[in-house]
């Protein structure tokens, strides 16, 4: 008589471990649960370091998609990669780290790059993440338009980019550069054609370690309960989040900018009327780098499309990080600062030094 072989998955062991856990997110509406906050870190660990199969992260993105990441897997995902990720520090200095889409702007021109050059301009110190283009947007990036206007480090290691930042006040985290473990995810993000938890997490992730405070934009007002309720577990205390353009930190002319601060455990709603303060229009749709690029230049000096929007949430953002005790007070700072050409006078100092250390 002739024994059949014994039935085996053929998954290696830690395989099998990201099967159970994947199990928890994707048995359906009445049998899953939620992943506790070091399950839900040991899950993401796995998928960095390549442990499970393509066919697992799908599985996982997708499931965890369908059913919206809890607070406590939010937060194990971010010690996840803040445990994997780069690590910057600007001691003595507290860092403002903007959290925005990775798969950046299709639709209304940036502002974000602008502001963060005036920021640090005016002596804040600015951390800012992403890379290359991703699926599913496929819109244009930090990086793309820093670059665009002379600031080019995508080929700078962790050592200068943190130089950078404690010297001259500004950073970009560029992932595929410092961060190449978060890239394994993107092909399989492409071929599930949605965004998947990793996106949500992306708007709360930042390298800086040390004092600072989070920005975080958002589109759907429960991703800001979700982010708020993580960032408590998590031990964040000092947090802004903002119903951005496009889910950004940009604030936007048409409407009504709405943020929230929460700090030190007590949150506060602020809602800016930018028409209340003679900022009001459309806002400047999004063409290409070569146009954007131009705008840019025009509006750190003042003039051009971008100009109001530039204006605006610099100003605004002076005040919101508490470089300036109003928010005249803010739009009046910002207005010197564009027009007595400090900020395009610093750019021109910090892409000399990125020249020098390429």
């Amino acid at each position: 008589m002739t024994l059949a072989p014994e039935r085996g998955s053929g998954l290696n062991p830690a395989q099998l471990r990201f099967r159970d856990l994947l199990g928890k997110v994707g048995s359906g509406e009445h049998t899953s649960s939620g992943l506790s906050e070091a399950e839900a870190e040991e899950a993401m660990n796995s998928m960095l370091q390549g442990l499970a199969t393509n066919a697992q992260l799908g599985a996982f993105l997708i499931a965890h998609r369908i059913r919206r990441p809890e607070p406590q897997e939010l937060c194990g995902m971010l010690r996840s990669y803040r445990s994997q990720g780069p690590v910057l520090r600007s001691p003595g200095k507290k860092a403002l780290c903007f959290g925005v889409p990775y798969d950046g702007r299709n639709r209304s021109a940036p502002i974000l790059p602008l502001v963060a050059v005036g920021l640090a301009a005016a002596g804040e110190t600015v951390v800012l993440t992403g890379g290359n283009p991703m699926p599913v947007k496929w819109g244009v990036t930090n990086a793309e338009l820093l670059a665009a206007i002379g600031l080019e480090w995508r080929h700078l290691s962790l050592q200068k980019v943190e130089l950078l930042l404690q010297q001259k006040g500004l950073a970009l985290c560029y992932q595929p550069m410092l961060f190449p473990a978060a890239e394994k995810l993107i092909p399989v993000r492409d071929e599930i054609g949605k965004r998947p938890p990793v996106a949500s997490l992306e708007l709360l992730y930042t390298p800086h370690q040390g004092e600072h405070l989070l920005i975080s934009g958002y589109v759907h007002p429960p991703t800001e309960t979700r982010a708020i309720a993580a960032m408590q577990l998590a031990g964040e205390t000092d947090l802004i989040t903002v119903k951005g353009l496009e889910g950004s930190t940009d604030l936007p002319l048409s409407r009504a900018c709405i943020t929230a601060h929460y700090r030190q455990g007590e949150l506060k709603r602020t809602i800016l009327h930018p028409r209340d303060h003679g900022f009001n229009g459309p806002e400047i749709a999004w063409q290409n780098l070569e146009n954007w690029a131009n705008q840019a230049i025009a509006a750190l000096g003042g003039t051009g499309d971008l100009a109001a929007s530039l204006h605006w949430n610099l100003g605004s953002w002076l005040w919101l990080v508490g470089s300036n005790k109003t928010l005249k007070g803010g739009l009046d700072q910002a207005k010197d600062l564009i027009k007595s050409g400090k900020i395009l006078r610093w750019l021109a100092e910090l892409e000399q030094t990125i020249k020098e250390l390429n």
